[in-house]
């Protein structure tokens, strides 16, 4: 059992004895290492309640703890109530072989209970390359997948295809023109259409695969053609590029099909049947302000079109239909304003307000030399996805990319993600794991073996009980991640047990003249390699073991 629920358990214990009360015990870090592991504010919230100072609540529950208490070494009551623990050196000590009983399953939980989770990311408009934003929603939606199965939910990967519309048409238009130029019959691409380099490169793949089998056609026909086959280039390249990137989904979902069926349509006439629509200036509205929205919305436009929101409406309803429970959306900064509305349909048609979640993935700023990268060579106004990735490798661009808050703009330093160096935070953690398996190697040349019979009794070191106790928060570590739906916590805390690893070993020997010793210290190596490998495993980060 996590020593922390194992505390708060026996304090829930305690209060049921001395007041006959139940609540819930929340166990927290003191906000100071002196004042002990562990600390429970729960005197002070119960005060009201009980009628009583807070101290003497404390006072009575730490009473109350009984023989259980043995596994700590001191409970201390400070300041208006709050109840200090400092975890007995045993207990730490008998955690190293736990962990390694553990191995690939140390950090399960089931408190996610098979609940089905829907969380779609990247979803980028097939019109062009994937972008550094793009790069750090993959990364970011791969590895949220990740820590939400391993708390026990049943949680799928999704990607949304926006293959129709407007921008698909002006996708047909640009490569048509440029392919048109290709067989020496210039046409200007439209205005507000796509100007990248990759326009002309998927232009002479058409063109080299199909000859002037399109010149004669009408320019709607031409374009129509060129617009289908260019969208399936641009997302079979998408999904390579996230393939290679280690992200793979269990749905790619074409918004077609969902105009194919007249999903969209359905919508309209439920939210009719609600007298939750009415019609204005030609135009049929949604009355999405009744539902929290800061105004009303255009459904279908005076001109008869369905618009891009009544077809989101019934891509997430379609995401209910499919057995899915909760749904969470990763979007970038320029959709914050369209959560709202998206939120009001989905009321509206009977899904509760916190069954739809939406998570802002902020800007990238690519820096080289520190200078603001601005945009790519071949894509014309953004910095692709491939080419960072191919520059600085796919573990120090997935590590640079969930190392902050999804709602903090994310400085990517390209010179450090490419350093060979501990001042670059990916090498750090490959590099302690590398380490481990060094030195682990070396000790059985020496005749050392593994022993999950030796006296970890004998790990007493600072160095070691430091140690000891960050391994111990892994758990916790990816049950918050998965709880707060924040994957940064996650790379941090590897950052954190790389650090405390380099620290036991520049103070301590493993192999030594104590061969109980050495053997107790081997123990503590394998224990620190799994819990490195199980969360460079959630990250989709190779752990190496020679750099």
């Amino acid at each position: 059992m996590k020593i922390d629920v194992y505390i708060a358990d026996q304090i829930t214990t305690a209060l049921k004895k001395a007041f006959d009360l139940e609540t819930k015990v929340v166990i927290e870090k003191p906000r100071q290492e002196t004042w002990g592991d562990f600390a429970t504010t729960v005197a002070l919230g119960l005060a009201k309640t009980l009628r009583t100072a807070p101290r003497k609540i404390a006072e009575t529950i730490v009473e109350h703890l009984g023989d259980e208490k043995q596994l700590f070494a001191k409970v201390t009551i400070d300041g208006p109530g709050f109840i200090n623990i400092t975890v007995a050196q045993s207990w730490w000590q008998n955690t190293v072989k736990e962990i390694i009983d553990a191995g690939e399953g140390y950090g399960d939980d089931t408190w996610g209970k098979s609940h089905k989770i829907n969380l779609e990311f990247v979803s980028a408009n097939p019109t062009g390359p994937l972008n550094v934003v793009s790069a750090r929603a993959a990364a970011t939606g791969d590895v949220l997948v990740a820590l939400l199965n391993k708390v026990g939910f049943a949680a799928e990967r999704e990607y949304y295809i926006n293959d129709a519309g407007r921008q698909i048409r002006l996708l047909g238009a640009s490569v048509a023109a440029r392919y048109m130029t290709l067989l020496g019959k210039n046409e200007d691409v439209p205005d507000d259409g796509y100007q990248g380099d990759y326009i002309i490169d998927l232009a002479q793949e058409l063109k080299k695969e199909h000859g002037d089998k399109f010149a004669n056609l009408q320019v709607a026909e031409r374009q129509n053609v060129l617009a289908t086959l260019a969208l399936e280039k641009m997302m079979a390249l998408h999904k390579k590029v996230l393939h290679d990137y280690r992200v793979d989904y269990q749905t790619w979902f074409r918004e077609s099909t969902l105009r194919d069926k007249n999903a969209h349509f359905k919508i309209v006439e439920d939210l009719k049947a609600k007298d939750l629509t009415y019609e204005k200036d030609g135009a049929l509205w949604f009355k999405s302000s009744e539902f929290g929205d800061a105004k009303d919305r255009v459904l279908v436009t005076k001109e008869g079109e369905p618009t891009y929101f009544m077809v989101d409406i019934a891509y997430h309803q379609d995401k209910f239909d499919r057995g899915f429970e909760t749904l969470y959306d990763l979007w970038g900064p320029d959709h914050h304003g369209y959560i709202d509305r998206v939120s009001a349909a989905l009321q509206a048609i009977g899904h509760e307000k916190e069954h739809f979640n939406v998570r802002i993935i902020q800007q990238v700023n690519m820096l080289r030399d520190g200078q603001l990268v601005k945009m790519s060579k071949r894509a014309g106004n953004i910095i692709e996805m491939n080419e960072v990735v191919q520059e600085v490798g796919i573990d120090a661009a997935r590590f640079f990319f969930v190392m902050r808050k999804l709602d903090s703009p994310l400085d990517f330093d390209i010179d450090l993600a490419k350093k060979r160096s501990d001042e670059n935070p990916v090498y750090y953690v490959q590099y302690a794991h590398a380490r481990i398996v060094n030195v682990i190697q070396f000790a059985k040349e020496h005749g050392l073996e593994l022993d999950l019979q030796a006296d970890h009794s004998l790990l007493r070191a600072d160095e070691e009980i430091a140690l000891i106790r960050k391994l111990n928060e892994f758990p916790s570590v990816i049950s918050t991640c998965a709880r707060l739906m924040e994957v940064h916590h996650l790379p941090a805390y590897l950052m954190d047990v790389a650090s405390a690893f380099h620290s036991f070993y520049h103070h301590n020997r493993v192999v030594t003249d104590d061969s109980e010793l050495s053997k107790a210290r081997m123990m503590l190596l394998e224990a620190s390699r799994q819990v490195l490998i199980n969360g460079l495993t959630i990250l989709r980060i190779s752990a190496p073991e020679r750099m």
